[in-house]
């Protein structure tokens, strides 16, 4: 949730930055830092989400069944 909220909090500052009346070269170089902080950020969170799908078990339906009553029998 903390990556989420940074993203959110950088994506406010990317839309504010061009009224706060920094001047041409500050705001080249902000702007360029912040699209490099929303590019780590969200490949972190991209990279958390394949991990997540990965781990998860995927039971078949025809599998199922075994696995019911395999624990049954314990």
């Amino acid at each position: 949730m903390k990556k989420a909220w940074t993203l959110l909090i950088l994506g406010v500052w990317v839309a504010i930055l061009p009224y706060l009346g920094f001047p041409y070269s500050w705001k080249d170089i902000l702007i360029t830092l912040s699209g490099l902080g929303l590019i780590y950020v969200s490949f972190m969170l991209y990279k958390e989400s394949k991990i997540k799908e990965i781990k998860e078990e995927k039971t078949f339906d025809n599998f199922s069944e075994n696995k019911f009553f395999n624990e049954g029998e314990i």
